[in-house]
C-alpha cells in the first residue's frame, strides 16, 4: 500500500567509535612480566609488541612463523559464523603482511613451542594437531570469549592493572611507537591498517608535536 520506503530518505547514524585505552610502558611491562610463564605468555608478548588483533593471533599456524628471520606472516584470522568459530581470510588486503619481531617475542614463542610439543608427547592420540601456535588444552582453535573471561581479565586483575579491552593492546603497541616518532607509514604497514590516513585519524592525538606543528612552521616561514 505504501508506494516507498520512508525511511530511505533517512541518514543513519554512525555509532560513537569505542573509546580506546592503551596501557603506558610501564603497565605495558608490568602485564609482560605478569605473564612470564602463562601458558599465553608469547600471546601477550606478540599483542603487545606487534599490534597483532586478536583474531590474527589466535588463529596463527607455525608454518606463518620463521623463527630463524625473526617474522611472522599473517595470512588468516578467525571468523564468527552461527555461533562457530572458524580460520578465515584476513580482514583486508593490508592486513596480509610480514610482521618482523622483536629478540623477546622470538624467544616467547621458542619456549611456547617446546612446551606445546612436550604437551603433545604427553598427550598422545588426545592432541588434535592443526598446526596452530595458540591452542586450547587439546590442540583445538581458542575461544576469544573463553580466553579473554579465563586468561585476559584474571592477568590484568592480578597485577592490578585497569580491566581494558584485549584490543587496546593494540592500541599500546600503536601509541608506543608513535610517541616515539616512529613514522606512521611503518605503524599502518605493522598493523595492517588499509591506508595511513585510518592510523592518523585513530591516533593523531598521540603524535607528538602535531597538534601545533603547523603553526612552528608557519612561523620560521615568515621569520
Amino acid at each position: 500500500m505504501i508506494p516507498r520506503n520512508a525511511a530511505d530518505a533517512v541518514k543513519a547514524p554512525r555509532p560513537a567509535p569505542e573509546e580506546m585505552h592503551p596501557l603506558s610502558l610501564d603497565e605495558a611491562s608490568k602485564l609482560i612480566e605478569a605473564a612470564r610463564g602463562d601458558k599465553l605468555e608469547a600471546l601477550y608478548v606478540l599483542a603487545v609488541q606487534t599490534g597483532m588483533r586478536q583474531g590474527e593471533l589466535l588463529a596463527l599456524k607455525w608454518e606463518d612463523v620463521d623463527l630463524n628471520e625473526g617474522v611472522i606472516r599473517i595470512r588468516r584470522t578467525l571468523v564468527r559464523s552461527g555461533g562457530k568459530i572458524s580460520l578465515g581470510e584476513p580482514k583486508t588486503k593490508g592486513s596480509r603482511r610480514t610482521v618482523y619481531l622483536t629478540g623477546a617475542a622470538v624467544e616467547a614463542l621458542q619456549a611456547h613451542l617446546e612446551q606445546q610439543l612436550e604437551d603433545i608427547e604427553r598427550l598422545g592420540d588426545l592432541y588434535r594437531d592443526h598446526g596452530l601456535v595458540f591452542t586450547s588444552g587439546v590442540g583445538t582453535l581458542i575461544n576469544p570469549s573463553n580466553m579473554r573471561r579465563r586468561s585476559f581479565k584474571p592477568l590484568l586483575q592480578r597485577v592490578g592493572l585497569p580491566q581494558i579491552r584485549f584490543h587496546d593492546l593494540r592500541h599500546t603497541c600503536a601509541t608506543l611507537l608513535l610517541t616515539r616518532n616512529v613514522h606512521p607509514k611503518y605503524v599502518q604497514e605493522l598493523l595492517g591498517h588499509a591506508t595511513v590516513a585510518i592510523t592518523l585519524d585513530t591516533y593523531s592525538h598521540v603524535i607528538p608535536g602535531m597538534g601545533n606543528h603547523t603553526a612552528r612552521v608557519m612561523e620560521d616561514v615568515f621569520s
